[in-house]
């Protein structure tokens, strides 16, 4: 699977190796590539997740603020609910597409 902006992948891993959560595909820190990807100071706290990492994509000039976010440390409840350890892995929306 493969997270892209237009032409351009952000992300791209076998779909064995992502975790859906809530309807999310969420990819493993080693395939997405961080060139992309920079550090959002928005903040938000899921009440079963943890402190969510927000990330800006920027793609041939675009900034897509908060299209990207991650769960640096998960609630260890999280990790029963999802059956995975899902720490740094990242998810996308809107303008970046999830296409198999």
């Amino acid at each position: 699977m493969k997270a892209v902006v237009g032409d351009t992948v952000i992300a791209e891993a076998p779909e064995e190796d992502l975790i859906k959560i809530e309807g999310n595909w969420y990819f493993p820190p080693s395939s997405v590539k961080s060139e992309f990807l920079s550090t959002s100071p928005t903040p938000y706290t899921c009440p079963w997740k943890g402190q969510c990492q927000y990330f800006t994509v920027s793609v041939d000039g675009q900034k897509l603020q908060d299209r990207a976010w991650s769960y640096p440390t998960p609630y260890p409840t999280a990790f029963e609910r999802v059956g995975k350890d899902f720490s740094n892995y990242v998810a996308f929306w809107k303008e970046v597409q999830v296409v198999a």
